[in-house]
């Protein structure tokens, strides 16, 4: 077990954006994280990787507590996301994007010749050969994306949480987006993934957590949650929605 999340609350006012949240995360698989709109998935994600605090709960990553640890101290243990929207350095170019992981982050490059060396091969892992010196502000939506993901493997995560990574990607780019990511997964990079594409989510996660109004209904293999009620009225929908 990788990372252990229990009894995770946060309230923003009178309102409990994540409530008792409590799941766990084994090594080397790919964890879906699914609910509808305002379910508190994002705000998991925020309190996974320290941007914000919890109001109660624990957060550990190999048995380590990581509940209060601001966020570049959560990245040197091991943890990466990418965001909802994306936030690459837009006066960066690509290369210095994903640079940036290599300097700062877990396992960092000695000197920056060699960052820029790793950084490069990096872009190139994700599809952005011949981009290294775009500034990322010039760069299409899908590019921005792969640099944002170069950045946080960059890094060199265990972990790495990706937040809609396919949210307005066409259906070629989301089969190339699921091929990239089974291939992070199969280089020894545990993955959680926030995601609104059923097919996707289905086809890659190999256990998916359900919420609903920032707590867990339902936890288990794809097959099993496709076919709970529960997440059927509140997420899925019934054949009569559709």
């Amino acid at each position: 077990m990788i990372l252990d999340v229990e009894g995770l609350t946060r309230r923003f006012g009178g309102l409990a954006a994540v409530k008792d949240l409590s799941f766990t995360v084994e090594q080397g698989e790919i964890l879906g994280l699914i609910g509808p709109n305002g379910s508190g998935k994002t705000t998991a994600f925020n309190l996974i990787t320290g941007f914000i605090t919890p109001d109660d709960g624990h957060i550990r990553l190999d048995g380590e507590e990581i509940t209060r640890l601001r966020p570049h101290a959560i990245c040197v243990r091991g943890i990466a996301r990418t965001f909802q929207l994306v936030r690459p350095f837009a006066h960066l170019t690509a290369l210095e994007n994903a640079m940036v992981g290599r300097l700062y982050g877990r396992e960092r490059s000695a000197t920056r010749t060699s960052a820029a060396a790793e950084a490069g091969e990096i872009l190139a892992a994700v599809g952005l050969r011949g981009k290294d010196r775009v500034p990322t502000r010039q760069l299409t939506l899908v590019e921005r994306k792969r640099v944002e993901l170069a950045r946080a493997l960059a890094t060199r995560p265990r972990l790495l949480l990706l937040d809609e990574f396919m949210a307005g990607l066409t259906p070629q780019e989301v089969e190339a987006a699921m091929v990239m990511i089974r291939g992070i997964r199969d280089a020894g990079c545990t993955i959680i993934m926030i995601e609104h594409l059923v097919k996707a989510v289905l086809g890659l996660s190999d256990r998916i957590v359900v919420l609903n109004a920032g707590q867990s209904i339902a936890q288990g293999p794809p097959g099993v949650i496709s076919r709970d009620p529960r997440v059927i009225e509140a997420y899925l929908g019934t054949a009569d929605d559709a």
